[in-house]
């Protein structure tokens, strides 16, 4: 819950006029979710009435992304790349990712290059482009460890363009710092 918090409040933003970017949640069978921290998210929509087309795909983290039974949602994932669409994993969202090859063509990170490499098995061959940073962004698919929800949200910020680079920059000097 808190790894989406900070990117959903800050694209939902609309105090400067409409917001350009309207969030949206999406679970396998459309049925509620209750987050690690308790929260119920009822999506807006199931893997069968979600859009065909949308701006960003985010996956957050959880125990669950290592088990196959989220291999369901493989299919969105290949029709966000498919269709350009920004596509940000955090935490063992990345696992998920790398179990299904999305991270051997770019840069990326995760909660560390063992966790990646354990939870994605062999599918993962992109070891050479891990970088041991908190968030990493490469040509719109971005990456970030499990600590990492404001760096993360900052670059979802940035690759959606959602408001003007030195705002984002102001925004994250905010959250992080309290500046």
């Amino acid at each position: 819950d808190w790894e989406a918090a900070l990117v959903a409040a800050a694209l939902n933003d609309d105090h400067d006029g409409p917001a350009k970017y309207c969030v949206k949640t999406v679970s396998t069978d459309g049925k509620p979710v209750r987050s690690k921290g308790g929260f119920l998210t009822i999506p807006d929509y199931g893997l069968e009435t979600a859009p065909k087309e949308f701006a960003a795909l985010l996956l957050i983290g959880g125990h669950s992304w290592r088990q196959s039974e989220s291999d369901i949602i493989t299919g969105l994932v290949k029709s966000a790349f498919d269709q350009g669409a920004v596509v940000g994993a955090i935490c063992g969202a990345t696992a998920f990712l790398g179990r299904h090859g999305f991270l051997n063509g770019v840069r990326h990170t995760s909660n560390s290059l063992d966790y990646l490499k354990e939870s994605a098995k062999d599918n993962y061959t992109g070891e050479s482009l891990y970088i041991a940073e908190q968030a990493v962004s490469d040509g719109g698919v971005i990456t970030a460890n499990g600590t990492a929800h404001a760096e993360f949200a900052r670059e979802v910020l940035t690759a959606l363009e959602s408001h003007a680079p030195h705002e984002i920059e102001e925004w994250y000097d905010y959250v992080k710092l309290g500046q």
